[in-house]
Parts: structure tokens; sequence; C-alpha cells
């Protein structure tokens, strides 16, 4: 059985300070009635401090990290490399999100790469999929996102493939205080499982954890984890707040 898996992407937000108090008040009143895996994913500035917490309080959260490149070293100004942050106890390292897509022109050779770059170092990716709200109402919603499925997983190895967890997000959803319905989430996240499942096999498909991010709430969480395709989610704006990210933690 898969074990849920709900991530906090703090994006842009909080200083090394801001951090450091923030993941103390959440170890203050931390409980996980549901026994997740529960990670949070400071920017490269709070990396170190949040671990420093984690580790010296034997808090049961795992640390992400929102980007990186897909060197280990070189002249690449302004970039952070997999070795840098496997070297600090980064345990997983979003790749691929919407904005990083959106903003900054990655593509899904890109993606791919870093995946690549992500499974070599020994670390574990949060790979995000997802659509324009222009694809969603023309109707090619799913052939849009298998798409991206298959060429960010180009090449990728059977060894490798389990330790990958997968991010739906619809792009129209995230922080527009939209969501999905849970059906819809869940119908894309079965296509992915079915796309994963001829790609890799159905033992492999079933192993793999597909999350969903698009405005998750503490309101809305328990009926999108209630769907049978959805495994966790991604959590951006809610996962800022303590008390929301930990009823959301404890749906």
């Amino acid at each position: 059985m898969r074990k849920p898996f709900i991530a906090g992407n703090w994006k842009m937000n909080m200083t090394h300070l801001e951090a450091i108090k923030f993941i103390g008040d959440v170890e203050y009143k931390y409980e996980n009635k549901n026994d997740c895996e529960v990670c949070v994913c400071p920017p490269f500035t709070a990396l170190r401090s949040v671990k420093n917490i984690i580790d010296s309080n034997a808090l049961d959260i795992k640390l992400g990290a929102q980007n990186m490149y897909y060197e280990e070293a070189g002249a690449f100004t302004g970039e952070i490399s997999p070795l840098m942050l496997k070297s600090i106890g980064v345990d997983y390292v979003i790749v691929g999100h919407s904005e990083r897509r959106e903003i900054f022109k990655e593509t899904n050779k890109i993606v791919n790469k870093k995946v690549k770059a992500v499974f070599v170092i020994g670390l574990k990716p949060i790979m995000c999929i997802g659509e324009s709200l222009s694809i969603r109402e023309s109707g090619n919603a799913e052939d849009f996102v298998l798409g991206q499925l298959v060429e960010c997983l180009s090449g990728i190895e059977e060894k490798d493939i389990i330790n990958l967890t997968l991010a739906y997000e619809p792009i129209w959803a995230i922080g527009t205080g939209k969501t999905a319905t849970s059906k819809d989430a869940n119908d894309m996240c079965s296509a992915i499982r079915g796309k994963l499942e001829n790609l890799f096999g159905k033992d492999i498909s079933e192993e793999i954890r597909i999350q969903y991010g698009g405005s998750v709430k503490p309101f809305n969480i328990s009926e999108l984890m209630s769907m049978t395709d959805i495994d966790g989610a991604l959590v951006g704006g809610a996962s800022l707040k303590v008390d929301d990210f930990i009823a959301i933690v404890n749906y």
C-alpha cells in the first residue's frame, strides 16, 4: 500500500530566521495521525537551518529543495547542484514545477535531465506535470499531461523509477483558489498511473505515489485523499501557515 505523502512547497517565502521560527512552531504542534510521509521545501537559503532543527529535535519530517541544476559542478552562476543539496541532508527535490516551466521556460527535456541527475546523486524527485486552463478547456488535457510524463521520464531506468513521486498540478488551480474537483483530479491521476503501467509495468505503477497540487487547503484535503489514485498533496500557500499545514497532514 502506498504511504501518503504530504509536501509543503514554501516557494520564495521566509528568510532563514523566519523558517527557523516556523519549523519550531510546527514541532510544537506537530502530530501525524495518518502516519504520512511529510516533507518541507524551504528556499535554498533556509535549507541548512531547517535541517538543523529537524535533526536536533528528531522531527519526523523530510527536507526537500524546490529546484536544482542538472550538472554536479561548473560555471553555472547562480545555480545549485544535486551534490550540494545531498551534502546538507536534502531528501527530495521538486523538478518541473509549473512556475519553473512557465516563468523560467524549462522544457520537458530540461526536466528529464534534472530527474536523471537527481537519481544519479541518490536523491528523490517530486516531478510536476499539469495543464493550463486553455489546454483543459480544449479537451486535450489528458493527452498533454501524459505527453509531459513520457518526455520527462525518457530513459529513466526501472531501478530508479520506484523512487519517483509525481505531482499532478493543473496550472489553472495553483494559487488561484480554484481546485480541480476531486473526481477530475483523480481521473487524471488514474490516467497517469495507467500510462506508468504501460511504460514500466503494473507492479511499478502501483508503487509510485501521485500527489495532487493546486490550492490544497484544510477544507478540501480529506476529499482529495479519499480518491483511489491520489496519494498525497504538494501544498503551496497553506504550507506557510502552521495550523493549516498540520491540519492537511492530519486530514
